[in-house]
């Protein structure tokens, strides 16, 4: 049996399914339970980021990279939910400087997407970024969903990046109806001392502006020392 502790929670079109991902705390490896979960499931188990669990686990047979994480498994089992400072250990341990340094690629500026001849060795890195480099805004084109701006510590400027972190995008849109109105939740990030960001890249996808690629989003955003468990939350 193997332990993950879980890191990413996050959203899809389809309302009915879930993509999690957790870090094997001993080792760093990361592991992406494929078939994706069920939202009821989940519910019900109340698996949340920081929720540890516990199962047999299997490559996928001809898994393509840059999503190596992805596993077959059996008899996963919720055990218990970690501390918030563990949680946040666990996401500093294991850390990339940047975006660049954690998918081993090298991008022009500004550059949203991986193409497929880059050799992103990984497809889910954890970041670490100065709490003022992130804001969040809304997106241009459909007012119920929400963007990041961020700045990580090369740098590097990425914007209008998708957050698919469920439970930080619940939050926004139960509580932040008027679109744009997303200052106190830019308050709160920016009054922490650590923010650790969850990147992690798309299935491959090809843009109707013809752009191909792998699409660096946002899993999940943690800040400490207050964890905002109300962000972690399905509504």
């Amino acid at each position: 049996m193997t332990k993950i502790i879980i890191t990413d929670l996050t959203r899809f079109a389809n309302r009915d399914i879930l993509c999690t991902a957790g870090v094997d705390p001993d080792t760093g490896s990361c592991i992406r339970p494929i078939p994706y979960l069920e939202t009821k499931m989940c519910r019900n188990l109340n698996i949340l980021p920081g929720s540890i669990l516990t199962g047999n686990f299997s490559r996928v047979p001809e898994i393509v990279p840059p999503h190596v994480e992805d596993m077959n498994y059996e008899n996963l089992e919720v055990q218990s939910q970690c501390p918030s400072t563990e949680f946040r250990d666990l996401l500093s341990e294991y850390a990339f400087d940047n975006i660049e340094d954690g998918f081993e690629v090298v991008l022009e500026e500004r550059q949203k997407h991986i193409t497929r001849d880059a050799g992103a060795t990984r497809s889910l890195i954890t970041i670490p970024i100065q709490p003022d480099s992130i804001c969040i805004v809304p997106d241009g084109f459909e007012q119920t969903k929400i963007k990041a701006n961020i700045t990580d510590n090369s740098g590097s400027r990425y914007s209008y990046l998708s957050i698919t972190d469920l439970g930080f995008h619940s939050y926004a849109e139960n509580h932040h109806q008027e679109a744009g109105n997303y200052e106190d939740l830019n308050q709160l990030l920016h009054s922490q001392e650590e923010i650790y960001l969850r990147i992690g890249l798309s299935r491959y996808f090809q843009a109707p502006d013809g752009r191909a690629g792998y699409w660096i989003q946002v899993n999940g955003i943690y800040s400490f020392p207050d964890y905002f468990e109300i962000v972690r939350q399905y509504e």
